[in-house]
Protein backbone atom coordinates (compact mmCIF):
# COMPACT_ATOMS: atom_id res chain seq x y z
CA UNK A 1 0.00 0.00 0.00
CA UNK A 2 1.30 2.91 -1.11
CA UNK A 3 1.30 6.63 1.10
CA UNK A 4 -1.03 7.98 -0.59
CA UNK A 5 -3.62 4.88 -0.67
CA UNK A 6 -2.91 4.84 3.57
CA UNK A 7 -3.11 7.98 3.70
CA UNK A 8 -7.06 8.01 2.08
CA UNK A 9 -7.45 4.96 4.80
CA UNK A 10 -6.15 6.52 7.71
CA UNK A 11 -8.47 9.84 6.75
CA UNK A 12 -12.22 7.40 6.25
CA UNK A 13 -11.46 5.51 9.09
CA UNK A 14 -10.41 8.26 11.42
CA UNK A 15 -13.75 9.76 10.82
CA UNK A 16 -15.60 7.09 10.61
CA UNK A 17 -14.27 6.43 14.04
CA UNK A 18 -15.30 9.83 15.45
CA UNK A 19 -18.61 9.37 14.22
CA UNK A 20 -19.15 6.28 15.46
CA UNK A 21 -18.41 7.74 19.01
CA UNK A 22 -20.48 10.84 18.48
CA UNK A 23 -23.53 8.38 17.00
CA UNK A 24 -23.17 6.29 20.77
CA UNK A 25 -23.47 9.80 22.60
CA UNK A 26 -26.73 10.53 21.17
CA UNK A 27 -28.28 7.31 23.13
CA UNK A 28 -29.58 9.11 26.58
CA UNK A 29 -31.28 6.09 29.05
CA UNK A 30 -32.42 4.29 26.25
CA UNK A 31 -33.63 6.47 23.95
CA UNK A 32 -32.33 6.86 20.53
CA UNK A 33 -32.19 10.53 19.22
CA UNK A 34 -31.51 11.30 15.99
CA UNK A 35 -27.96 12.01 15.10
CA UNK A 36 -26.86 15.61 13.76
CA UNK A 37 -23.58 15.81 12.42
CA UNK A 38 -23.25 19.37 12.67
CA UNK A 39 -21.60 20.03 15.66
CA UNK A 40 -18.89 17.41 14.76
CA UNK A 41 -18.50 18.68 11.12
CA UNK A 42 -17.63 22.68 12.63
CA UNK A 43 -15.63 21.75 15.47
CA UNK A 44 -13.69 19.80 13.10
CA UNK A 45 -13.36 22.82 10.78
CA UNK A 46 -13.13 25.58 13.58
CA UNK A 47 -9.71 26.55 14.98
CA UNK A 48 -9.31 25.85 18.34
CA UNK A 49 -6.66 25.91 21.49
CA UNK A 50 -6.66 22.19 22.01
CA UNK A 51 -5.49 19.93 19.11
CA UNK A 52 -7.75 17.19 19.67
CA UNK A 53 -6.64 13.94 16.88
CA UNK A 54 -9.42 11.69 17.69
CA UNK A 55 -11.56 10.03 20.29
CA UNK A 56 -14.55 11.43 22.48
CA UNK A 57 -14.75 12.67 25.88
CA UNK A 58 -11.72 10.80 28.43
CA UNK A 59 -10.89 8.65 25.69
CA UNK A 60 -10.19 11.71 23.16
CA UNK A 61 -5.75 11.86 22.17
CA UNK A 62 -4.35 15.12 21.39
CA UNK A 63 -2.15 17.66 23.33
CA UNK A 64 -2.40 20.89 24.57
CA UNK A 65 -1.02 24.42 22.51
CA UNK A 66 -0.04 27.39 24.54
CA UNK A 67 -2.08 30.50 24.88
CA UNK A 68 -0.88 33.57 25.48
CA UNK A 69 -2.95 36.55 26.88
CA UNK A 70 -2.76 40.23 27.42
CA UNK A 71 -4.57 40.98 30.43
CA UNK A 72 -2.66 43.46 32.83
CA UNK A 73 0.20 42.03 31.34
CA UNK A 74 1.31 38.94 29.70
CA UNK A 75 -0.17 35.52 30.56
CA UNK A 76 1.41 32.33 29.51
CA UNK A 77 -0.10 28.56 30.25
CA UNK A 78 -1.08 25.52 28.87
CA UNK A 79 -4.48 25.38 27.34
CA UNK A 80 -4.95 21.42 29.65
CA UNK A 81 -5.74 24.26 32.27
CA UNK A 82 -9.32 24.76 30.75
CA UNK A 83 -9.80 20.83 30.59
CA UNK A 84 -10.09 18.35 27.19
CA UNK A 85 -13.41 19.89 26.49
CA UNK A 86 -12.96 23.14 27.85
CA UNK A 87 -15.37 23.06 30.82
CA UNK A 88 -13.00 24.15 33.49
CA UNK A 89 -11.96 27.05 34.55
CA UNK A 90 -8.17 28.06 34.15
CA UNK A 91 -6.81 30.43 37.55
CA UNK A 92 -3.98 32.25 36.25
CA UNK A 93 -2.66 35.18 38.60
CA UNK A 94 -5.53 35.92 40.43
CA UNK A 95 -7.73 35.91 37.13
CA UNK A 96 -10.27 32.83 35.81
CA UNK A 97 -10.48 32.45 32.26
CA UNK A 98 -12.97 30.36 30.76
CA UNK A 99 -13.29 29.03 27.34
CA UNK A 100 -16.59 29.18 24.95
CA UNK A 101 -16.61 28.67 21.47
CA UNK A 102 -13.00 28.86 20.78
CA UNK A 103 -12.85 32.09 22.84
CA UNK A 104 -11.73 32.80 26.07
CA UNK A 105 -13.24 34.82 28.63
CA UNK A 106 -12.41 36.47 31.90
CA UNK A 107 -14.83 34.96 34.72
CA UNK A 108 -15.45 34.24 38.15
CA UNK A 109 -13.73 31.48 40.51
CA UNK A 110 -16.65 29.15 39.03
CA UNK A 111 -16.64 29.99 35.66
CA UNK A 112 -20.12 31.96 35.58
CA UNK A 113 -20.75 33.24 32.02
CA UNK A 114 -23.41 36.43 31.50
CA UNK A 115 -25.06 35.42 28.61
CA UNK A 116 -27.24 37.78 26.14
CA UNK A 117 -29.35 36.56 23.07
CA UNK A 118 -28.73 39.10 20.28
CA UNK A 119 -31.23 39.81 17.57
CA UNK A 120 -31.53 35.98 15.80
CA UNK A 121 -31.91 34.67 19.48
CA UNK A 122 -28.76 33.59 19.63
CA UNK A 123 -26.71 33.64 22.89
CA UNK A 124 -23.41 35.45 23.50
CA UNK A 125 -21.35 35.86 26.39
CA UNK A 126 -20.90 39.35 27.51
CA UNK A 127 -17.84 39.09 30.13
CA UNK A 128 -15.00 40.94 29.22
CA UNK A 129 -12.63 39.26 27.12
CA UNK A 130 -8.47 39.75 26.88
CA UNK A 131 -6.62 39.97 24.05
CA UNK A 132 -5.65 36.51 22.84
CA UNK A 133 -2.46 35.63 21.16
CA UNK A 134 -2.51 32.03 21.68
CA UNK A 135 -1.36 29.59 19.11
CA UNK A 136 -4.11 27.78 18.83
CA UNK A 137 -4.41 25.35 15.91
CA UNK A 138 -4.35 26.74 12.91
CA UNK A 139 -1.31 29.06 13.98
CA UNK A 140 0.82 25.66 15.07
CA UNK A 141 0.19 23.79 11.91
CA UNK A 142 0.93 27.03 10.26
CA UNK A 143 4.76 27.18 11.95
CA UNK A 144 4.85 23.60 10.76
CA UNK A 145 4.53 24.42 6.98
CA UNK A 146 7.05 27.43 7.54
CA UNK A 147 8.96 24.89 8.98
CA UNK A 148 8.56 21.98 6.09
CA UNK A 149 9.21 24.90 3.95
CA UNK A 150 12.54 26.16 4.87
CA UNK A 151 13.40 22.18 5.33
CA UNK A 152 12.99 22.29 1.59
CA UNK A 153 15.01 25.24 0.94
CA UNK A 154 18.17 23.93 2.73
CA UNK A 155 17.79 20.68 1.71
CA UNK A 156 17.47 21.72 -2.08
CA UNK A 157 20.62 24.22 -1.51
CA UNK A 158 22.23 21.61 -0.47
CA UNK A 159 21.78 19.36 -3.40
CA UNK A 160 23.11 21.91 -5.72
CA UNK A 161 26.07 22.54 -3.64
CA UNK A 162 27.22 19.23 -4.58
CA UNK A 163 26.06 18.87 -8.21
CA UNK A 164 24.79 21.22 -10.60
CA UNK A 165 22.44 18.25 -12.05
CA UNK A 166 19.64 17.66 -9.72
CA UNK A 167 19.40 15.06 -7.03
CA UNK A 168 17.07 14.07 -4.25
CA UNK A 169 14.80 16.80 -3.00
CA UNK A 170 15.67 19.57 -5.99
CA UNK A 171 14.71 16.89 -8.69
CA UNK A 172 11.11 17.33 -6.78
CA UNK A 173 11.85 21.14 -6.25
CA UNK A 174 13.37 22.07 -9.92
CA UNK A 175 10.33 21.56 -11.63
CA UNK A 176 7.92 23.54 -9.44
CA UNK A 177 10.05 26.53 -9.16
CA UNK A 178 10.39 26.69 -12.84
CA UNK A 179 6.46 26.13 -13.22
CA UNK A 180 6.19 29.24 -10.68
CA UNK A 181 8.61 31.11 -12.71
CA UNK A 182 8.20 30.85 -15.77
CA UNK A 183 4.04 29.68 -16.72
CA UNK A 184 3.28 32.26 -13.87
CA UNK A 185 5.88 34.65 -12.97
CA UNK A 186 6.37 35.16 -16.77
CA UNK A 187 3.55 35.18 -18.00
CA UNK A 188 1.63 37.37 -16.37
CA UNK A 189 4.12 40.00 -15.40
CA UNK A 190 6.14 39.91 -18.21
CA UNK A 191 9.84 40.10 -19.06
CA UNK A 192 11.24 42.82 -17.90
CA UNK A 193 10.40 42.98 -13.71
CA UNK A 194 9.20 39.14 -13.75
CA UNK A 195 11.98 37.79 -11.60
CA UNK A 196 12.07 40.39 -8.44
CA UNK A 197 8.52 38.70 -7.76
CA UNK A 198 9.67 35.22 -8.22
CA UNK A 199 10.84 34.14 -4.86
CA UNK A 200 7.40 35.94 -3.48
CA UNK A 201 5.35 33.72 -5.47
CA UNK A 202 7.36 30.78 -5.07
CA UNK A 203 7.08 30.99 -1.31
CA UNK A 204 2.94 31.34 -1.64
CA UNK A 205 2.50 28.47 -4.16
CA UNK A 206 4.24 26.10 -1.78
CA UNK A 207 3.17 27.66 1.83
CA UNK A 208 -0.90 26.90 0.44
CA UNK A 209 0.12 24.02 -1.09
CA UNK A 210 1.50 22.37 2.09
CA UNK A 211 -1.05 23.75 3.89
CA UNK A 212 -3.51 22.43 1.68
CA UNK A 213 -2.14 19.23 1.65
CA UNK A 214 -2.01 18.72 5.77
CA UNK A 215 -5.58 19.78 5.84
CA UNK A 216 -6.13 16.47 4.31
CA UNK A 217 -4.10 14.54 7.02
CA UNK A 218 -6.54 12.80 9.62
CA UNK A 219 -6.15 14.93 13.09
CA UNK A 220 -5.04 18.26 11.17
CA UNK A 221 -5.90 21.94 11.28
CA UNK A 222 -8.19 23.24 8.41
CA UNK A 223 -5.98 26.21 7.96
CA UNK A 224 -6.56 27.52 4.45
CA UNK A 225 -10.45 26.68 5.25
CA UNK A 226 -9.69 29.54 8.29
CA UNK A 227 -10.69 32.86 7.11
CA UNK A 228 -8.48 34.86 8.92
CA UNK A 229 -5.61 32.84 7.63
CA UNK A 230 -7.16 33.87 3.73
CA UNK A 231 -7.41 37.47 4.94
CA UNK A 232 -3.80 37.92 5.93
CA UNK A 233 -2.96 35.82 2.86
CA UNK A 234 -5.03 38.68 0.58
CA UNK A 235 -3.71 41.31 2.40
CA UNK A 236 -0.10 40.53 1.63
CA UNK A 237 -1.04 40.12 -1.79
CA UNK A 238 -2.84 43.78 -1.40
CA UNK A 239 0.01 44.96 -0.40
CA UNK A 240 2.50 43.76 -2.76
CA UNK A 241 0.44 44.94 -6.13
CA UNK A 242 -0.03 48.36 -4.71
CA UNK A 243 3.09 49.20 -3.67
CA UNK A 244 4.71 47.69 -6.68
CA UNK A 245 2.17 49.89 -9.19
CA UNK A 246 3.55 52.27 -11.27
CA UNK A 247 2.49 56.07 -12.08
CA UNK A 248 0.90 54.67 -15.21
CA UNK A 249 -1.15 51.94 -12.53
CA UNK A 250 -2.48 54.89 -10.50
CA UNK A 251 -3.26 57.22 -13.31
CA UNK A 252 -5.17 54.85 -14.55
CA UNK A 253 -7.63 54.49 -11.53
CA UNK A 254 -7.43 58.48 -10.98
CA UNK A 255 -8.01 59.06 -14.33
CA UNK A 256 -9.58 56.33 -16.21
CA UNK A 257 -10.55 57.80 -19.41
CA UNK A 258 -7.22 59.95 -20.00
CA UNK A 259 -7.13 62.56 -22.43
CA UNK A 260 -10.26 60.91 -24.67
CA UNK A 261 -12.72 63.10 -23.68
CA UNK A 262 -13.44 67.00 -22.98
CA UNK A 263 -12.82 67.53 -18.95
CA UNK A 264 -16.76 68.83 -18.66
CA UNK A 265 -17.88 65.45 -19.61
CA UNK A 266 -15.40 63.52 -17.82
CA UNK A 267 -17.09 65.32 -14.56
CA UNK A 268 -19.94 63.12 -14.34
CA UNK A 269 -18.54 60.18 -15.74
CA UNK A 270 -15.40 59.99 -13.28
CA UNK A 271 -18.47 59.95 -10.48
CA UNK A 272 -18.90 56.15 -11.31
CA UNK A 273 -16.07 55.01 -12.76
CA UNK A 274 -13.01 56.97 -10.26
CA UNK A 275 -14.85 55.06 -6.96
CA UNK A 276 -15.80 51.61 -9.16
CA UNK A 277 -11.80 51.43 -10.25
CA UNK A 278 -10.60 52.54 -6.39
CA UNK A 279 -12.97 49.94 -5.47
CA UNK A 280 -11.39 47.04 -7.47
CA UNK A 281 -8.24 47.39 -5.10
CA UNK A 282 -10.12 45.97 -2.29
CA UNK A 283 -12.55 43.43 -4.57
CA UNK A 284 -9.48 41.72 -5.99
CA UNK A 285 -7.78 40.32 -2.54
CA UNK A 286 -11.37 39.96 -1.28
CA UNK A 287 -12.25 37.32 -4.55
CA UNK A 288 -8.77 35.66 -3.49
CA UNK A 289 -9.71 35.68 0.47
CA UNK A 290 -13.17 34.08 -0.27
CA UNK A 291 -12.31 31.61 -3.18
CA UNK A 292 -9.54 29.71 -0.96
CA UNK A 293 -11.73 29.80 1.65
CA UNK A 294 -15.11 28.29 0.40
CA UNK A 295 -13.16 25.69 -1.61
CA UNK A 296 -11.13 24.54 0.98
CA UNK A 297 -13.60 24.22 3.62
CA UNK A 298 -16.35 23.02 1.15
CA UNK A 299 -14.43 20.06 0.72
CA UNK A 300 -13.79 18.84 4.30
CA UNK A 301 -17.81 19.35 5.14
CA UNK A 302 -18.78 17.33 2.14
CA UNK A 303 -16.44 14.58 2.98
CA UNK A 304 -17.36 14.49 6.82
CA UNK A 305 -21.12 14.94 5.76
CA UNK A 306 -21.15 11.81 2.96
CA UNK A 307 -19.45 9.36 6.37
CA UNK A 308 -22.96 11.21 8.71
CA UNK A 309 -24.71 9.80 5.72
CA UNK A 310 -24.20 6.10 7.52
CA UNK A 311 -25.10 7.42 10.47
CA UNK A 312 -28.23 9.83 9.74
CA UNK A 313 -29.93 7.08 8.20
CA UNK A 314 -29.02 4.62 10.86
CA UNK A 315 -28.13 2.04 8.33
CA UNK A 316 -24.45 0.46 7.29
CA UNK A 317 -26.09 -0.58 3.70
CA UNK A 318 -25.67 2.91 2.94
CA UNK A 319 -22.33 2.14 3.97
CA UNK A 320 -20.60 1.09 0.32
CA UNK A 321 -21.96 4.49 -1.26
CA UNK A 322 -21.08 6.42 1.62
CA UNK A 323 -17.53 5.51 1.78
CA UNK A 324 -17.15 5.36 -1.96
CA UNK A 325 -18.36 8.90 -2.43
CA UNK A 326 -15.91 9.90 0.19
CA UNK A 327 -13.04 8.24 -0.89
CA UNK A 328 -13.58 10.15 -4.88
CA UNK A 329 -14.07 13.39 -2.94
CA UNK A 330 -10.87 13.25 -0.75
CA UNK A 331 -9.09 12.35 -3.83
CA UNK A 332 -10.33 15.02 -5.93
CA UNK A 333 -9.21 17.39 -3.05
CA UNK A 334 -5.91 16.55 -3.25
CA UNK A 335 -6.08 17.48 -6.68
CA UNK A 336 -8.06 20.20 -5.34
CA UNK A 337 -5.10 21.07 -2.99
CA UNK A 338 -2.87 22.19 -5.79
CA UNK A 339 -5.20 23.91 -7.92
CA UNK A 340 -6.35 26.62 -5.40
CA UNK A 341 -2.42 27.10 -5.33
CA UNK A 342 -1.95 27.85 -8.33
CA UNK A 343 -5.03 29.99 -8.71
CA UNK A 344 -3.95 31.77 -5.52
CA UNK A 345 -0.56 32.80 -7.26
CA UNK A 346 -1.47 32.88 -10.48
CA UNK A 347 -4.27 35.79 -9.89
CA UNK A 348 -1.26 37.45 -7.32
CA UNK A 349 0.64 37.03 -10.15
CA UNK A 350 -1.78 38.64 -12.88
CA UNK A 351 -2.39 41.39 -10.15
CA UNK A 352 1.16 42.44 -10.14
CA UNK A 353 1.58 42.48 -13.65
CA UNK A 354 -1.20 44.90 -14.12
CA UNK A 355 0.14 47.09 -11.49
CA UNK A 356 3.95 47.27 -12.86
CA UNK A 357 2.88 47.28 -16.58
CA UNK A 358 4.90 49.73 -18.80
CA UNK A 359 2.35 52.16 -20.57
CA UNK A 360 1.71 51.39 -24.14
CA UNK A 361 2.12 54.46 -27.05
CA UNK A 362 0.63 54.12 -30.12
CA UNK A 363 2.95 54.88 -33.52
Amino acid sequence: MNFKKLLIFLHVFVFSFSFVKASETATVAGTEEKYNPVPFIMHHIADGHYWHLWGEGENSVGFALPVILVDNGLKVFSSSKFGHEGEEVAHIDGKNYKLFHGKIYETDELGTLTMHKDEKGVEHPTNAKPLDLSITKVVAQMIFAAFILILLAFATKASYKKSAVPTGIAKFMEPLILFVRDDIALQNIGSVKYRRYVPYLVTLFLFIWILNILGLVPGAANTTGNIAFTMMMAVFTLLVVNLSGKKTYWMHMLDPLGNNMPLGGKILVYIILVPVELLGIITKPFALMIRLFANMTAGHIIIMSLIALIFIMKTYMIAPVSLGLTLFIYVLEVLVAALQAYIFTMLTALFIGSAVEEPHHDH
